[in-house]
This record gives C-alpha cells, sequence and structure tokens, in this order.
C-alpha cells in the first residue's frame, strides 16, 4: 500500500487514473519521479492555460512571495487584489462597456461549480441546468448534482431532479448529432 493509499481520503479521484507520481512540469509535460515524460492533457482542470511554470509567471509567483505577498485571502480586500481588478476593469471591461461584477471563487473548481449553480439559479430565477455526459465537476454536493458520471453521482445517492442530463460530442458516434438533441 503506497503512502497515498494509507494516509489520503478516499474521495481523491485524479490520482486513481495517473500511472505515476509526479515530481516536476514544465510548459505541457509532467515528470515522474522516474523521469518520464507524460503530455499533460489535463492542465491543471483548465486552469494551466500557459502550461506549467512559464518563465513570466514563475518570475512574478517569486517576486510577489519574496515581498511577502499574501497567498490566501478568502474575500478580503488586498493590493494584489485591487491592482488585479485595476487592471481586469482598465483593459477588458471599460473597452467593451461591459458592467459585469467579478466573484473570485475558492481553491477549487468544486466552488467554482458551486457559485456558478447559484448564480444561475439566482440571475434566470430557474432552477433548471443542463448537465452533459461524463462531466466532472468536483466531489461538493453540487458539484456532483450535475456530475454527468453516474458512478459518482449514484454513489452519493444524488439525483436532482431538476439536472437534465444530455449527450455531449457524438457520445454515441458519429452517425448520430448530439448537438441536434
Amino acid at each position: 500500500m503506497s503512502i497515498f493509499e494509507k494516509l489520503e481520503s478516499n474521495v481523491r479521484t485524479y490520482s486513481r487514473s495517473f500511472p505515476a507520481v509526479f515530481e516536476k512540469a514544465k510548459n505541457a509535460l509532467l515528470y515522474s519521479e522516474e523521469g518520464k515524460r507524460y503530455i499533460d492533457f489535463f492542465a491543471g482542470a483548465g486552469s494551466l492555460n500557459y502550461g506549467h511554470n512559464p518563465p513570466e509567471v514563475s518570475a512574478a509567483l517569486i517576486a510577489y512571495l519574496q515581498e511577502d505577498g499574501i497567498l490566501l485571502s478568502l474575500d478580503k480586500e488586498t493590493r494584489a487584489k485591487k491592482e488585479f481588478l485595476e487592471q481586469f476593469s482598465d483593459l477588458i471591461l471599460t473597452p467593451r462597456n461591459l458592467e459585469y461584477r467579478v466573484q473570485f471563487t475558492g481553491p477549487t473548481g468544486a466552488n467554482a461549480i458551486e457559485a456558478a449553480l447559484k448564480l444561475s439559479r439566482t440571475v434566470k430565477k430557474r432552477r433548471g441546468i443542463i448537465a452533459f455526459t461524463n462531466a466532472f465537476h468536483g466531489l461538493t454536493q453540487g458539484a456532483l448534482s450535475v456530475t454527468g458520471n453516474s458512478y459518482y453521482r449514484n454513489n452519493f445517492s444524488l439525483q436532482d431532479a431538476c439536472v437534465s442530463f444530455m449527450p455531449y460530442d457524438n457520445y454515441f458516434g458519429p452517425e448520430h448529432n448530439t448537438a441536434s438533441f
């Protein structure tokens, strides 16, 4: 039994799908403890748009840490958040006349899904949600309710009557146009 199996919760999922213990990463590659290279198609569940450790991002993070920057502020107001919001407004919102609000979600994708579910139901005043085949969004109750993989939903007895599941991206094969459903 590995140290992971011995001490980590059974809630973990991604580690069960990957064949190695990873030691480092650069750009689109992960490196195992044995030095084997893997292309990281997972990419931090979509959060690593620029790959692992791009030099510009690494340098900015190191500088921030050396200045004793705040690592986790939850929803507190910080200088870093203020500077980000000012630049986001100046570069994205204002030039496009967008009157949007920004929500900083927690450190997990499941937190983002929970927030998105609450926001969509609050704004639209409707409960219905469409989820897609084999979608996986995390292990919180709301995220599990829209998880397309019935293995996870059924293990936690979550069947939200307001969630409709649809096939996605030729799930039934190329002869079926799932976009027409």
